[in-house]
Formats: structure tokens, C-alpha cells, sequence
């Protein structure tokens, strides 16, 4: 496994854009960060950045811990502003993490701070600027998916450590046929998670130093080390070029790891 940067303060995120660059957040520093090449810049947005989606048009949407809001990051003129920050009259809980459907609706999950409280709930901003929470009383919903078909969603509940998947429905933004997947287990649990273009789900366990790829069936196909024992989350590149990419906070790195199946944009 290489290590692409080490030193960072909380990695989390990792997303490929279209143009083959790998975005991340550097949570405590209150940074995005772009990788390609060998390279890479950081971009202060403040906050505690969490979480990293590129929208269809190139921006970059983050959720932030701190200011429980979602922002977006636009690379063309470097502005970042704030979308969301409340659910009616009530500030968003501590959002995590964020994904795109097929119908560019915003999906992010927001957990609060604590494993066991059973208050979680993930949301769905969408194209037309409303938000409203699609499914609730969740003990630390963390890192969501869509898999390959976009049919299905799939969320790491940290508190439980299962993965769950349901179907989702792009036009009424509503979700249904909710069942548990896959006993990720671990010291703390799942975390972030990413899909290949076959299926493969592969799943950052947080407090225990590895990466589970799991199949369509939920079986462990493969457990992956990690140099630390915090990955945070994982992302497949698209081009098929870089392989397994991954955030890892007790070591501070983005970790690269090789492997020949694709991603998803």
C-alpha cells in the first residue's frame, strides 16, 4: 500500500472528479485537499469539513461537522458557499457524509455526535432546493452509496455496525424495501464506504485498521490492512487507474492501493 500524503490532520472524503483528481478533507484543519500526480494543494473552507460529493457540474460538495451545514467548493473561481443548514426551524445535526443520485438530488446522512442515541437521520436535498428526511432513528448513520444501478442505496450505521440497503426512487426522492446487508462488526464500526463497477462494496472499519470488500451477497471477499487503525473512508477510481484509494486518521495519510476494477462517477 503507498502512501500518497502523510501528515494530514483527520483525512476523510476521497471523491474523483472528472478531470482524474482526487479530493479529500483534512477535517481539523478545516481544508479541502486536491491530489493529482504526485501533487497536491490545500483549500481553506474553516469548519470541520466531512465527507466529499462532485456534483455533475464539477463543484464540490461537503458536508461540515461544525457548522452543520452543507457547502459547496466551486474549483473555477474558488468561492464556497453554504446550501443547507437547517431542516425546517432546526440546525442540521452534525452532517457526515453526502452522495449524489441519479437525478443529482443530494442524499447525506447526519448522525449527531454520539454512537448510541438512536436520533440519526439521512436527508435528501433536492435539485429543486427543498430538503426533507427520507428515514430516521438511526444509531450513527455514516457513509452512503449508491450502487452500480442507482436503484439501491446503501448506508454504514456506525452504532450497529451493519450496513443496511433499500431502494431508492430518483423521482419521488422517497426509499423503500429497507433491510440489513452485511455485519461489518469492528471496534467502533463501518465508516465510509464505495462501490465498484462490479458490485463490490468496500467498507472503511473504523478503530480496527482494515477495509472490508464485500460481494452482492454481503460475503467478505477480502479484508484489506490499513497502516493505522482509523481508516475513515474509501473511494474506487473511475479510470481504473489508481486503483483503491483511502483516508486513514491515526497515521494522517491518503493511502493508495493497487487494484484493476473501475469505479463509479
Amino acid at each position: 500500500m503507498n502512501i500518497l500524503i502523510d501528515n494530514l490532520r483527520f483525512p476523510e472524503g476521497p471523491a474523483f472528479d472528472q478531470q482524474g483528481n482526487i479530493w479529500l478533507v483534512e477535517k481539523e484543519a478545516g481544508n479541502l485537499i486536491r491530489y493529482r500526480d504526485n501533487k497536491y494543494d490545500r483549500i481553506q473552507v474553516d469548519g470541520h469539513p466531512n465527507g466529499i460529493a462532485v456534483a455533475p457540474d464539477g463543484t464540490i460538495w461537503f458536508c461540515d461537522a461544525l457548522q452543520n451545514s452543507i457547502r459547496r467548493y466551486n474549483p473555477v473561481n474558488n468561492s464556497c458557499d453554504t446550501l443547507l443548514n437547517k431542516l425546517g426551524n432546526k440546525a442540521l445535526k452534525m452532517p457526515n457524509d453526502l452522495c449524489f443520485d441519479s437525478s443529482g438530488n443530494l442524499l447525506f446522512t447526519c448522525p449527531g455526535s454520539e454512537l448510541t442515541d438512536g436520533t440519526g437521520y439521512i436527508c435528501c436535498l433536492q435539485t429543486n432546493g427543498t430538503a426533507h428526511t427520507i428515514h430516521q432513528n438511526l444509531y450513527y448513520p455514516n457513509g452512503l452509496a449508491f450502487a452500480p444501478d442507482s436503484s439501491q442505496l446503501y448506508i454504514a450505521e456506525t452504532g450497529s455496525k451493519w450496513i443496511w440497503k433499500m431502494n431508492w426512487n430518483a423521482l419521488s426522492c422517497q426509499m423503500d424495501s429497507i433491510e440489513k446487508f452485511a455485519l461489518a462488526g469492528g471496534q467502533i464500526g463501518p465508516d465510509g464506504i464505495a462501490f465498484d463497477e462490479e458490485g463490490n462494496l468496500f467498507v472503511a472499519i473504523y478503530g480496527s485498521g482494515h477495509i472490508l470488500a464485500l460481494d452482492q451477497s454481503g460475503t467478505v471477499i477480502e479484508k484489506i490492512q490499513t497502516s493505522g487503525q482509523n481508516p475513515t473512508n474509501c473511494a474506487v477510481d473511475p479510470s481504473g487507474t489508481m486503483g483503491l484509494i483511502i483516508t486513514e486518521a491515526e497515521k494522517g495519510q491518503l493511502l493508495q492501493l493497487n487494484y484493476t476494477k473501475k469505479g463509479i462517477l
